[in-house]
């Protein structure tokens, strides 16, 4: 088994991964699994932003580890790296609440997906509750009103209290905030919500921000002909997650191993920019490497 550990995306502010050219009247989307709809972001994208952040895309780059973690490019002994990123997937969508200002909605097959995860790291994770078409929350939940339901977006749910939704939100909240001190553990536990397949299904489908972009005309200040379009952006609080492993070290080693790579490059907590319209201020986020398992 190679040594494996989980990796967090906290999203800061809107992140734009971009798909290419849109089919309908989004012109930018975002990256979506094709089995699910669920937006993600592609794991190259994340191993490139780490590798930019060592300096191994920088072709005077000497560093060993960082060109046996992140790889090296040119015809003569190419290689793509030793460390491995999958795809970050959906944890927990924020839907705006009419309690407690907006939730972190995750769902039971998105809970399933992250206990496989999970167990490949050698977490012990909690079981995944059935929603009986119920929302699903922790005890002292913000996002229940006094007809103990909730209201996301346009939906209102019966909710319920669960046990499990506790055990959850505090593995995620603990993965998030490693800090044992840190107050945004129990507001995320308070916000956090599982919801039954159709409903979050439909949610993610329309919960993710769209925005008008325009160019002006510089003499006019009025907007360009044809410079009118539209750009997706996964929503800022977004929570996705995803494995990184390491199984040997290319170009040599020199004596480093995956312990020592995986110890480097993916472990504590950093800010990074991913995707693109940095310059606007998208895609910044926390990414929050969790323990491993050799």
């Amino acid at each position: 088994m190679p040594l494996t550990r989980m990796y967090w995306i906290h999203a800061l502010s809107p992140v734009h991964v971009g798909a290419g050219a849109g089919v309908g009247f989004v012109d930018l989307p975002i990256v979506r699994e094709s089995i699910t709809g669920w937006p993600v972001i592609p794991g190259s994208a994340i191993k490139g932003v780490l590798a930019d952040l060592h300096g191994a895309s920088d072709p005077q780059n000497r560093s060993a580890e960082a060109r046996a973690a992140f790889g090296v490019a040119g015809e003569d002994h190419a290689s793509s790296g030793s460390l491995v990123f999958s795809d970050a997937r959906l944890v927990c969508l924020p839907l705006r609440s009419f309690y407690g200002t907006f939730a972190w909605a995750g769902s039971t097959m998105a809970l399933r997906r992250l206990a496989r995860d999970l167990e490949a790291c050698g977490v012990q994770v909690p079981g995944v509750p059935n929603t009986d078409s119920h929302a699903l929350v922790c005890q002292g939940s913000a996002l229940v009103g006094g007809d103990y339901k909730v209201y996301l977006h346009d939906l209102d749910l019966p909710a319920r209290t669960e046990d499990l939704a506790s055990r959850w939100a505090m593995l995620v909240s603990e993965a998030l905030f490693p800090n044992n001190a840190d107050p945004w553990r129990e507001v995320f536990s308070k916000r956090f919500v599982i919801l039954p397949e159709n409903e979050f299904n439909a949610l993610v489908e329309s919960g993710a921000e769209v925005v008008a972009r325009v160019r002006l005309n510089d003499e006019q200040k009025t907007v360009a002909k044809g410079a009118l379009w539209y750009e997706e952006y996964l929503p800022a609080e977004s929570v996705l997650a995803g494995l990184v492993w390491c199984d040997r070290v290319f170009q040599g080693g020199n004596g480093l191993t995956p312990q020592s790579l995986m110890q480097t490059f993916c472990s504590g907590a950093r800010q990074l920019q991913i995707g693109g319209k940095a310059t606007t201020g998208k895609g910044f986020v926390r990414c929050v490497f969790g323990g491993n398992h050799a």
